[in-house]
């Protein structure tokens, strides 16, 4: 009776093991996942940089323009 127990519990524990962790199924809708989330966040990384970029040109054009056009005007009240 014991011996029979015995592997029972041997096939119970041996089928656990076996069963445990993702199939092949799995483990590629993981990867996939993985591989979205990746490119989701390299996308985003990629428009934010470019905002930040075309921002810092406007503010540079925008501070090379105030700074024209505030020379320009007392050369012009010289003149009159």
């Amino acid at each position: 009776m014991t011996k029979l127990f015995s592997i029972i519990a041997v096939a119970i524990i041996a089928t656990t093991v076996v069963s445990c962790g993702p199939s092949a199924e799995e483990k590629a809708k993981i990867e996939e996942q993985a591989k979205h989330t990746a490119d989701s966040i390299s996308a985003a990384l990629s428009a934010s940089l470019e905002g930040a970029m075309n921002e810092a040109t406007a503010d540079t054009t925008a501070a090379a323009a105030t700074t024209e056009t505030a020379a320009a005007a007392p050369a012009e009240e010289a003149k009159h």
